[in-house]
């Protein structure tokens, strides 16, 4: 099996400097054309450098020439212009933010641009499931991402350099050797934060691209859990997914040692100076440093440099590798993943939970040569046609019904094509089939294959993207409601019964049905048990005291009172137990008309005059016996729902 490590996006063990590489002309050209933008914000920055600088040197003359000088009135005096310069630092950050709005707004504006234009560029120069699915991420968690991570870098890294300029000057100011005590520890910090950068960034990129990995397999394999099971591939997924656990693990203890190495280097940046401060007042004392002076360096360290600091470190540890990675994605090439990621599973490789959606049709009697892959490609497909005889032939007896002569097929999609999205892989693609007046089809594929996709459009409910859907010779899309109830039934899954008589439930579709037409269709559905405890036809009903089963089989003996000649039943029967099931379409198949059923059970198949396979490859068409040996998923699905593998017959 391939590890995802051997076809990975190289982006995801970089380091960092490629993607400062890529980003830095883009970031270039943006600040360059809001250099007055840059000017303000300096401007106002400056303020904050005097701001620190005043603090410190506010409580060294404190001290020296007002408390220890026995002038309080001075020293009071000057811890007043302390306090004044911090109060001024509200109006400061007021006219910051101001400012900042200026780089951050456009800087989103543009972001969502980028992503706009590449994903529509990308949707236009790709086939049928070329879309660019992460372009939703990008223009709303990943642009998001973007602008606050930028907007925090801005505001730590301005804070950190005026803020550390106005102390640094001020430690000048009351003594250099103030600066040889703590210039070397914060060094030693800084330098040891800054070797971690490029690792770090790296680890981010190998857990972010792990994680990923490990949620879309474990989104494909969710929603593909019958498709494992009934083709047999659920062990494969299953080490694929354990060897995606490992590699998630791997990376975030990776991440984890890189992110203990970080904190140390705060410890040693945000802690050491004060204590080698502390350690060394004797030989500052010796020379020359006075009381005030020590307690204003003190100052410079707790109030303003090493809290800028410590923010500063975070901010690129944390915004700083988030807005690398997340601009290199969004503005940076594309990435291999979101266009090939899906090739080894869509190529039925071990591990393979995701099914092709393209839907085409074999012949269901006559055999033809199938299309080349490279002869007009998968999506040019042959017809799946009933039996339909013309003028002067003889009728075939489907199913030992007598045999209809008309000529107008009961369903009929001509090339019908259906996809969500303009560029979404087509759920159905270029489906051809005819059902002939009184035949019984079953529909049988894996789950999400798009069975119940198929009884919509025949109902006339969903409009296809392409081709035309019949009815009796009657195309259905745009037809208004009240012809569509006239022309079939639509049993969905999950019955509806509403509050009311147990006879206004069956003849809502059939308000002319007299009591003789009642009573047969209870006696064919198998309903009087329920009809008995209610209390009669004309009993009533309350929905929530029904079981699913009980709802069904209500639904059931509606449709069958219903006068229109195509009944289409997804998965109707799926709460009934078989005894009941059976009656159930043997009933509704006896009734006058053609049947559609998507099987929910084996036995639903057998009984039906043709099954129709939809297997996202290829559109099996035939009898049970002849799409059982045709059709391999077929034969799966045949030994899954009977415990064991299926024997040819």
């Amino acid at each position: 099996m391939t590890r995802r490590a051997a076809s990975a996006d190289p982006r995801e063990t970089d380091d960092g400097s490629g993607a400062v590489r890529r980003l830095a002309p883009h970031a270039r050209r943006f600040l360059a054309r809001r250099s007055g933008v840059l000017v303000r914000l300096a401007l106002w920055s400056l303020a904050e450098t005097g701001q620190a600088f005043l603090v410190g040197q506010g409580v060294a003359r404190a001290v020296d020439q007002g408390f220890l000088a026995g002038d309080t009135r001075r020293g009071l005096l000057w811890l007043t212009v302390a306090l004044v310069a911090v109060l001024l630092g509200a109006p400061v950050i007021r006219g910051v933010f101001a400012e900042l709005a200026g780089l951050t707004e456009p800087l989103r504006d543009g972001l969502v641009r980028h992503a706009v234009d590449r994903s529509l560029g990308s949707a236009a120069a790709g086939g049928p499931g070329g879309t660019d699915r992460a372009a939703v991420s990008r223009l709303t968690n990943q642009v998001e991402i973007a602008r606050d991570s930028f907007a925090g870098l801005v505001l730590t890294l301005r804070s950190f350099v005026f803020t550390a300029a106005g102390a640094l000057l001020g430690l000048l100011s009351l003594h250099p050797s103030l600066l040889v005590v703590v210039l070397p520890p914060l060094s030693l910090g800084m330098g040891l934060f800054l070797v971690t950068l490029r690792p770090m960034a790296a680890a981010q990129r190998r857990a972010l691209a792990a994680d990923e990995a490990l949620g879309d397999h474990a989104a494909r394999s969710r929603a593909a859990l019958r498709d494992l099971t009934a083709c047999g591939t659920g062990p494969a997924a299953a080490r694929r997914g354990a060897e995606l656990i490992e590699d998630a693990a791997a990376a975030a203890r990776v991440l984890a040692g890189w992110a203990a190495v970080r904190t140390a280097a705060l410890g040693v940046a945000g802690h050491l100076p004060v204590l080698v401060l502390l350690l060394a007042v004797p030989w500052l004392r010796g020379r020359g440093v006075t009381a005030g002076a020590l307690l204003g360096a003190f100052t410079y360290l707790v109030q303003s440099l090493l809290p800028a600091l410590h923010t500063l470190m975070t901010a690129l540890g944390a915004a700083g590798s988030r807005l690398l990675v997340v601009l290199d994605r969004i503005i940076g090439p594309e990435r291999p993943e979101r266009t090939r990621a899906a090739e080894p599973e869509r190529a039925g490789g071990p591990g393979s939970v995701r099914a092709p959606a393209a839907t085409r049709t074999e012949p269901a009697l006559a055999a033809a040569p199938r299309p080349a892959p490279g002869a007009g490609g998968w999506a040019v497909t042959a017809r799946a046609t009933a039996a339909i005889p013309g003028p002067g032939d003889d009728a075939p007896d489907l199913g030992g019904r007598p045999a209809d002569r008309a000529r107008t097929a009961a369903v009929e999609l001509r090339s019908v094509t259906l996809s969500y999205g303009v560029r979404a892989e087509p759920v159905l693609d270029s489906l051809d089939l005819c059902v002939a007046p009184g035949e019984h089809l079953a529909v049988v594929g894996p789950s999400g294959i798009g069975k119940s996709t198929l009884t919509r459009l025949v109902a006339g409910t969903l409009a296809p993207s392409g081709g035309e859907v019949r009815v009796d010779g009657r195309e259905v899309t745009g037809r208004p409601p009240a012809e569509l109830a006239a022309l079939r039934v639509l049993v969905p899954q999950e019955a509806y019964v509403f509050s009311g008589t147990l006879s206004d439930n069956l003849t809502y579709l059939g308000p002319g049905a007299s009591r003789a037409d009642l009573d047969a269709a209870v006696d064919a559905l198998g309903l009087w048990p329920l009809v008995e405890r209610l209390g009669g036809l004309d009993a009533p009903v309350r929905p929530a005291e029904l079981s699913h089963g009980e709802r069904q089989l209500v639904a059931l003996t509606r449709a069958w009172v219903s006068p229109a000649s195509l009944l289409l039943l997804d998965e109707a029967t799926c709460h009934l137990d078989p005894a009941a099931e059976a009656r159930a379409e043997e009933a509704l198949a006896r009734r006058p008309g053609t049947l559609l059923v998507v099987a929910h059970r084996l036995s639903s198949a057998v009984r039906a005059d043709r099954v129709l396979v939809l297997d996202g490859t290829d559109a099996v068409c035939g009898t049970h016996d002849e799409v059982l040996d045709r059709s391999p998923l077929y034969r799966d699905l045949t030994g899954h729902w009977q415990g064991g593998p299926a024997r040819r017959r």
